[in-house]
């Protein structure tokens, strides 16, 4: 990243930074969190005033930008937060909450709880159709971190006991069922189980009926040609891994992403967090080099999504 960037004065300066956010959350001027009113909103001021501190006089409340965000009731400085948000934009394959600490000078358990609010701003809550007429999308699923002892299970989800004693494979394994729009977006879900019900589900729900859906032999996608215009398979088990334009290399490229940075910089992960973290390596890809979109740029989109997502550190704990 350009030395003008890393001294740019949102980073540095809490008034700037305040400002910076303003002008990416309310566009086009202040908006009250409290009544939703656009008019009648003044700044506040005084040097006793808290910095991004207005009022609005139709419901006569003062409110800041941190008020309905990932930011609400938070005393870390906003030049802070931002940092955090830029190293996590930028890193490839994530920052940990120990790296957060050391670098922003708070303690571990608030770094900790800033990452899993920054995630919470990256996941994409407009989830429209994936595909579409000429679209490929490619499906695959992956096994992630061992299941907790009271979910460990003697069968698979037909019902047959495991071979090996269920010490290889997808056995007693985290699920997690990924789409991928070639060229595009990805969408990746945490599962109970990744049978066939489950995938089918929601494999049909988010993806266009005029896709070409392309997979692996696994038989967790027979009959999909009756809801797509086309099922072609990849036979990885006789080293078949593309056909034509025929594979899933760009699903199974994110999982690789995303397995490299849980293992080399995460290191553990609790079951009950996994779909933040998943939030978290779908948004980095869906805002990636490829598409045109910077560090800079990606951390403005982090930043364009942390109205309406208030998380406390009970809920957070709690999962």
């Amino acid at each position: 990243m350009s030395k003008s960037v890393l001294n740019a004065p949102h980073f540095h300066d809490e008034a700037a930074a305040y400002a910076w956010v303003e002008a990416r959350v309310w566009p086009n001027g202040p908006v009250c969190p409290h009544c939703g009113g656009l008019e009648r909103i003044s700044k506040m001021q005084g040097k006793s005033t808290r910095i991004g501190a207005y009022k609005c006089y139709q419901c006569r409340k003062p409110f800041t930008v941190k008020v309905g965000t990932i930011f609400e009731s938070s005393h870390v400085e906003m030049k802070l937060w931002l940092q955090a948000m830029f190293l996590m934009s930028s890193s490839k394959k994530g920052v940990s909450s120990n790296q957060l600490h050391r670098t922003l000078g708070v303690t571990l358990k608030t770094a900790w709880f800033m990452s899993h609010r920054i995630r919470e701003a990256m996941r994409d809550g407009k989830l429209s159709p994936m595909g579409g007429s000429g679209g490929v999308v490619e499906a695959d699923e992956t096994y992630f971190g061992k299941v907790k002892a009271s979910k460990v299970r003697t069968v698979t989800t037909s019902g047959r006991p495991f071979t090996k004693g269920g010490r290889t494979g997808p056995s007693n394994k985290r699920a997690i069922i990924s789409l991928v729009e070639r060229g595009g977006s990805v969408r990746s879900f945490h599962v109970e189980n990744a049978d066939k019900p489950t995938v089918v589900k929601i494999v049909s729900a988010n993806v266009e009926r005029e896709t070409r859906l392309h997979t692996d032999e696994s038989r967790l996608y027979h009959g999909a040609d009756t809801y797509f215009a086309q099922h072609e398979t990849i036979n990885h088990s006789a080293k078949e891994y593309a056909r034509g334009d025929v594979t899933t290399n760009s699903v199974e490229g994110y999982f690789s992403i995303f397995k490299r940075g849980m293992k080399g910089v995460y290191q553990h992960c609790s079951e009950k967090h996994l779909h933040r973290y998943l939030a978290e390596y779908d948004f980095r890809y869906n805002s990636r080099i490829a598409l045109g979109v910077n560090d800079l740029m990606r951390t403005e989109r982090a930043v364009r999504g942390i109205v309406g997502k208030r998380l406390t550190y009970q809920t957070t704990r709690e999962g």
